[in-house]
This record gives C-alpha cells, sequence and structure tokens, in this order.
C-alpha cells in the first residue's frame, strides 16, 4: 500500500508516512484502513494538527493488539505443554515473535527437522493457526561460524533453507493461507548475542516466526 499523492514520504517501522500536517486526513484514512480488527475500526484524532500524533496512535494500538496476540499464543503453547525453553515469545507494535533455537529443530549443517522437532513445530503451527489473516513471515539465522557443504555452501543459505523447510511444513499442517507464509534467510549477518562464546553462538542459530498484527500485515 502508498500514501496519497500529494506530498513526501519516508519510510518508517514498514510505514509510510507522509509530512506536513495537510496530510492528516488522508493519512487517518490510510491508517483506518490498515487497522481494521476484531474490536472495530481504530479511532484517530481527526482535529490532530500533526502527523506524528496520529502515527504514535497506531503505534499504540499495534503494541495493544501485539501483547493480545502473543497472550493468546501463548495460553496455547501451555495448554499443549510447550516448555518455555523451547519457545521464546516477544512483542513490538508491528509482531508477535516466537523465536525457536535451531539446536531444537535440526542438526548442525542441516535444515531438514529434526524427528524430535516435529511435534515442537506441530503446536506452534497449532497455536497461531488462529491468524491465519496475518502475515506470517519465518526466517532463519546462524552464528558466525563459516558454513560450506555442497548443499549449503554458506550460512546465507542454510538460513534460508531451515525457513523455508519450517514454512513449508506449516503449510502443509495448518489451512493457513499458503500466501500468507512467507520465508527468508538472514545468515549470521542479524545476530542477538556474542559470537565469540559458545553461549551466544547458540542463541544466535535460531528460526524466528514473525505474526504481523493487523496494522502491518501485508494481505491482498
Amino acid at each position: 500500500s502508498v500514501l496519497p499523492s500529494g506530498g513526501s514520504t519516508i519510510k518508517s517501522d514498514g510505514i509510510l508516512v507522509g509530512s506536513g500536517a495537510s496530510q492528516l486526513n488522508e493519512l487517518s484514512d490510510y491508517y483506518n484502513n490498515m487497522g481494521m480488527n476484531s474490536e472495530g475500526d481504530v479511532e484517530l484524532d481527526k482535529e490532530s494538527n500533526t502527523v506524528d500524533e496520529a502515527y504514535e496512535k497506531v503505534q499504540e494500538e499495534g503494541l495493544e493488539q501485539s501483547e493480545k496476540m502473543a497472550d493468546t499464543i501463548q495460553a496455547a503453547l501451555d495448554m499443549s505443554n510447550v516448555d518455555s525453553s523451547q519457545v521464546e515469545i516477544t512483542t513490538t507494535n508491528q509482531y508477535v515473535m516466537l523465536s525457536l533455537s535451531s539446536g531444537i529443530l535440526f542438526d548442525s549443517g542441516k535444515a531438514d527437522l529434526k524427528a524430535e522437532a516435529i511435534s515442537v513445530v506441530d503446536k506452534v503451527a497449532d497455536a497461531v493457526k488462529i491468524y491465519d489473516d496475518n502475515t506470517i513471515s519465518i526466517e532463519g539465522h546462524t552464528d558466525n561460524v563459516p558454513q560450506n557443504t555442497a548443499q549449503y555452501p554458506d550460512n546465507m543459505v542454510l538460513s534460508m533453507y531451515r525457513a523455508l523447510y519450517v514454512a513449508d511444513y506449516m503449510r502443509n499442517i495448518t489451512t493457513i493461507d499458503p500466501s500468507h507464509i512467507k520465508s527468508s534467510g538472514r545468515g549470521e549477518y542479524v545476530p542477538i548475542a556474542d559470537n565469540s562464546t559458545p553461549e551466544g553462538r547458540a542463541r544466535n542459530r535460531r528460526v524466528e516466526i514473525k505474526i504481523y498484527n493487523s496494522y502491518y500485515s501485508e494481505i491482498n
């Protein structure tokens, strides 16, 4: 989606924001179109004299929605007896993120799901399938130890296939529209811990499943 014409734009956190108070009415309509949820339209202050206030309102509503989604997903995982050490949940104003350690999912240097990983992914997929109208993005991440095999010549390729295998598995076992599930490999380039220690490298080897809220889902 793009903003109506009539002003320069900047990109911030995935949303295009028009410059100037003259864009507010069109921006409010744009945000309202994005902001439909089970509780109804987001109400924006049409008397506001700055785009920033409308933008901040959307960020607040997005975070609130993400937190509610996270509570629902966590409750489903608890009901399925998923250990909290297996799936870490965080929220942003854009999405709920489930982070799974690659050690749980894959053998070293492989992208095929381990037999013992299937039940975990089954339970995760079951917990997120309620949000089948939302964009679900699956990202693979590695540590910075060089990878070089005939099948996976570097970390970027390995991470890409790991994300793809998880995405394809979720497509096969749920009723989620396959087009709503995206996958990508990020390689070693988005570490969350220090790669100089074994513990840090283990944390960096992960698959992240991001369920975007209605404000940031890109469903055609």
